[in-house]
């Protein structure tokens, strides 16, 4: 399934810092943008650390506790963290290295990698990995914006047509609110699978409601068998 690209959410007009920006400037930019982080650049455009507003509150914590035990003064972790509470610009005070994303990526393999990370912003690159955009979890949160009858349109071009070669009018396909409904007869056990497995990949998809029967039941069948191959093996054997 085809996913709509970072290209299609994402902020080009980043609000960005390089190394030497003071930390009262960082602090000054992220409150007239009213924004929550921003990237760190060099000086190509190339992306060398996020700042967030966890990386600020850390610079206004107090020092390290007397009690701290002496392997947790010495780790590396403590040390980052201690650059950052005494961090004087942005180079000093940003988490490195940064995790980005090319600007052709869908919104699925930046959503994954948000989660992955446990970041909230993803500075998007270009084919030199030079900053062009910005894309926020709330970017992302877009797709399930996306009208039903833009959804029912995907379903029925990427899923019956383009993937089981069915004629559209033969199943029913409605949406409301994101949730989709098919029914009707398929030829084959085997395709309501496929269908169930890849509806959900549309983008705005939020569940999948399962009306559909079957006239034939080719489950017992091996996958050496060519009887029952379809168009639709390609996309099952990528999933």
């Amino acid at each position: 399934m085809r996913h709509n690209r970072i290209t299609d959410v994402m902020t080009a007009n980043v609000v960005k810092a390089v190394y030497a920006t003071p930390f009262k400037v960082v602090a000054e930019q992220l409150s007239r943008h009213g924004i929550s982080g921003l990237p760190v650049v060099d000086g190509d455009d190339k992306v060398i650390g996020v700042i967030s507003e966890t990386d600020l509150m850390m610079r206004q914590a107090a020092s390290v506790a007397e009690t701290a035990s002496r392997w947790s003064r010495l780790s590396r972790a403590h040390r980052r963290e201690q650059i950052k509470v005494r961090a004087r610009t942005a180079g000093q005070l940003m988490s490195q290295p940064a995790v980005t994303v090319h600007a052709e990526d869908s919104i699925a393999e930046a959503a994954r990698t948000m989660m992955e990370q446990k970041v909230e912003r993803l500075p998007v690159v270009d084919e030199q990995d030079r900053l062009i955009g910005i894309v926020t979890r709330r970017d992302l949160l877009q797709v399930f914006l996306r009208p039903d009858s833009d959804i029912r349109r995907d379903v029925i071009d990427q899923v019956l047509v383009r993937t089981l070669w069915v004629v559209p009018q033969s199943i029913g396909v409605t949406v409301d609110d994101g949730v989709v409904k098919l029914e009707g007869r398929l030829e084959r056990r085997s395709e309501i699978d496929i269908a169930l497995r890849l509806t959900p990949l549309i983008d705005g998809v939020v569940a999948v409601v399962d009306k559909l029967t079957y006239q034939l039941d080719d489950s017992h069948l091996k996958v050496a068998e060519p009887a029952l191959h379809g168009v639709a093996d390609d996309w099952i054997r990528k999933l």
